[in-house]
C-alpha cells in the first residue's frame, strides 16, 4: 500500500484529528485560528462588503478559492452538510436546537495533489427572524434603492450591531426594535461571497418566513442554489418547495442528505453550482479531484480488507497429536477477533470516522459487535460448511483440524465448544511426526469478508453528520439493520464458502504471511503485499 497516498483534505478551524494508521495528512492547517469557531474579529469584520457591481471579479479569475456561503434558517442542517462535505465530524457544533452556530466559520477544500485551495466554505448562523428583518428593511430603507444598497444601510445600523436601545427617549418600547446581529453576520458574509447555497430542511412546510429569507438573499446579487437536506425522510415536502422556489426564479436545486450520504448527490451539487458560474474552473477541478480521491479511497479500503483476510487465512498453530486443542483454539479465536477489530478501525480512519466522541460509528451496531465465531452469526448470513453432519457439530468454531479425527483432543474440543470443524488434510510429514495444524476455516473467512464489505458500504453511505448509530447507514445493507435480525439471511457473500479465492487458498500454505503466527507484523505484511492487491481486485468485483 502506498503510504504516501493523499486524499482531498478539508482544513477547518478545529484541533488536529487522529491520523489513520496508514495515511498521514500532509496539508498544513491554517495558523493562528482558534477552535471551536472563528470570532467576529477573525472573520466577520474583515470581510469586503463592497457591492458586487463595484467589486472586481477577481476570485475566480485570479485562481483564488471560490467563496461559498452556506446559509439558511436555524436548525436546517447547515453545519451537518458541511461536516459531510468536509469528511470532518468535528467541524462546527451540531445540536437539535436553534442558533447553535453563533459565528461564521470557515473551512477549505484542498486539491490533494497540488495543495491548492479550491473552495472556501463559510458556515453562517441561522436566519432567526427574516420576517422581522424584512419589516425593518421596508420601514427603514428606500424601495427605490437596489438590494445591495439596502443591505448595506442595514449593516450600518444599530440593529445590525446588536447594541440598539429597545426604549426611546421617553422610556417607551420601540415598535420597530429588533436585534438582527445574527442576520447581519449572514448578510455580511453573503456580500463577501461568490455564491451561496440555501439549505432547506425538506421536512419543513413552506412558510412565509422562508419566502422572506429568499427575498433578502436575492438582494445580495450572487447566485443562490437551494439544497434539500433530510431528503430521506418520509415527511419530505420537496415538491411544494420546488414550486415556491420556481416562483422566485430559483430553478436549479439539488438534494444532499447529510446523514444518508450518496457520492453522486455530492457530485450533482458541485455540477449544479458550476452551471451558475461564468468561470467554473475551480469547481471542475474540485469534481475531478474528489472523484479520483473517492475511487482511490475505495481501492485502499478493499486493500485493507484483503490484507486482513490473508493475515487470517495464513494463521496456523501446531499441536502434538495427543494435545488438547481447546486452549489453542481459544487463543486463535481471540487473535482473530482483535485483528478484525483493528481492520475495522483502520477502515473507519480511512473514511475519517475516528471515534465516538462526536458521532456514533457503525461499530456500535449489534451486527458488528457480534462474535465472528458465534454459530448464530454464520447462520444469519446463510453461510454453511460443506463437510456434513460431523463438521456441523462444531459450526461456528471457525477452525480446521488437519487430522484430529476421533482422538481425545477432538473429543475434548467437541465437548468444550459448540460449533463446527472442516477437515484439512495434513502433509505426510506431519502425520509421521504426529503434528496437528489448526487453521481458520473457510466458513469463517467467508463471514469475515462479508462483514468487512458490509462495513465498507456502510462507511461509504454514512454522512459525517450522523449522530445516532441506528440511523440508516446503507440502504442495500441488510446486515446492519438491528430492527430485523432475520434480514441478515439475505446478505450476499462475495464467494461460495467452498470456493475460496485462490489467494486465500495460497495463504493457507504460507504461515510466514501471518503476523498472528509469526508476531512479525511488518515482515509478514511485506510478504503478502502482492497477493493482497490481487485479492483486493476480486473483492471490488464481488462488491459491485
Amino acid at each position: 500500500m502506498d503510504n504516501n497516498h493523499q486524499e482531498l483534505k478539508a482544513t477547518s478551524q478545529t484541533p488536529p484529528l487522529p491520523e489513520p494508521n496508514l495515511y498521514k495528512d500532509t496539508v498544513p492547517r491554517e495558523q493562528g485560528l482558534s477552535h471551536p469557531s472563528l470570532s467576529d474579529e477573525t472573520v466577520d469584520k474583515p470581510l469586503d462588503v463592497t457591492p458586487k457591481s463595484a467589486r472586481a471579479k477577481t476570485t475566480l479569475a485570479s485562481g483564488e478559492p471560490l467563496r461559498l456561503a452556506v446559509v439558511g434558517h436555524t436548525n436546517t442542517g447547515k453545519t451537518s452538510i458541511l461536516r459531510t462535505l468536509l469528511r470532518d465530524g468535528y467541524f462546527g457544533e451540531v445540536k437539535n436546537e436553534a442558533a447553535t452556530t453563533r459565528h461564521v466559520e470557515r473551512a477549505q477544500l484542498i486539491d490533494s495533489q497540488t495543495g491548492e485551495a479550491l473552495v472556501s466554505l463559510y458556515d453562517t448562523p441561522g436566519l432567526e427572524d427574516a420576517s422581522g428583518l424584512m419589516d425593518w428593511l421596508e420601514d427603514n430603507t428606500a424601495s427605490r434603492r437596489d438590494g445591495i444598497e439596502r443591505l448595506q444601510q442595514f449593516l450600518a445600523s444599530d440593529s445590525a450591531a446588536g447594541n440598539q436601545n429597545p426604549y426611546d427617549e421617553n422610556n417607551n418600547y420601540k415598535d420597530n426594535f429588533g436585534d438582527y446581529s445574527q442576520e447581519a453576520k449572514v448578510i455580511r458574509q453573503l456580500l463577501a461571497s461568490d455564491m451561496a447555497i440555501y439549505v432547506v430542511d425538506a421536512r419543513e412546510p413552506v412558510l412565509g418566513k422562508y419566502k422572506d429569507e429568499l427575498a433578502i438573499l436575492s438582494w445580495a446579487a450572487i447566485p443562490v442554489m437551494p439544497v434539500f437536506n433530510f431528503t430521506d425522510s418520509q415527511d419530505a415536502n420537496i415538491d411544494a418547495w420546488q414550486t415556491m422556489l420556481a416562483r422566485r426564479n430559483l430553478h436549479i436545486s439539488t438534494r444532499f442528505d447529510s446523514v444518508a450520504f450518496e457520492f453522486t448527490d455530492e457530485m450533482r451539487l458541485w455540477q449544479n453550482l458550476a452551471t451558475m458560474l461564468t468561470h467554473a474552473e475551480m469547481l471542475e477541478q474540485l469534481m475531478q479531484r474528489r472523484t479520483a480521491d473517492w475511487a482511490q479511497l475505495y481501492e485502499d479500503a478493499t486493500l485493507v480488507i484483503a490484507d486482513f483476510l490473508l493475515n487470517v487465512a495464513a494463521f496456523v498453530r501446531e499441536i502434538n497429536e495427543d494435545d488438547d486443542p481447546l486452549p489453542i483454539l481459544q487463543q486463535m479465536q481471540e487473535a482473530v477477533r482483535q485483528s478484525e477489530r483493528a481492520m475495522q478501525h483502520n477502515m473507519m480512519n480511512l473514511y475519517k470516522f475516528y471515534d465516538n466522541a462526536v458521532a456514533a460509528t457503525p461499530l456500535e451496531l449489534k451486527a458488528y459487535q457480534q462474535d465472528p465465531f458465534d454459530p448464530e452469526l454464520l447462520k444469519s448470513y446463510g453461510i454453511r460448511t460443506t463437510s456434513g453432519a460431523a463438521a456441523g457439530a462444531l459450526l461456528g468454531l471457525g477452525i480446521d483440524a488437519a487430522a484430529l479425527g476421533t482422538t481425545l483432543g477432538l473429543g475434548t474440543a467437541i465437548g468444550g465448544i459448540a460449533g463446527g470443524l472442516l477437515s484439512n488434510t495434513g502433509s505426510i510429514a506431519d502425520k509421521l511426526s504426529g503434528v496437528k495444524r489448526l487453521y481458520i476455516d473457510p466458513a469463517t473467512l467467508t463471514l469475515l469478508a462479508t462483514r468487512a464489505l458490509d462495513l465498507l458500504n456502510a462507511l461509504r453511505h454514512r454522512g459525517h453528520a450522523a449522530t445516532d448509530a441506528t440511523q440508516l447507514l446503507y440502504h442495500g445493507d441488510a446486515s446492519i439493520d438491528d430492527s430485523n435480525e432475520d434480514k441478515n439471511s439475505n446478505a450476499t457473500t462475495p464467494w461460495a464458502t467452498h470456493k475460496l479465492p485462490s489467494e486465500l487458498k495460497k495463504a493457507r500454505g504460507k504461515p510466514q504471511w501471518s503476523s498472528l503466527s509469526s508476531g512479525k507484523s511488518d515482515q509478514a505484511q511485506s510478504l503478502r503485499t502482492d497477493t493482497a492487491w490481487s485479492l483486493a481486485h476480486k473483492l471490488q468485483i464481488a462488491d459491485r
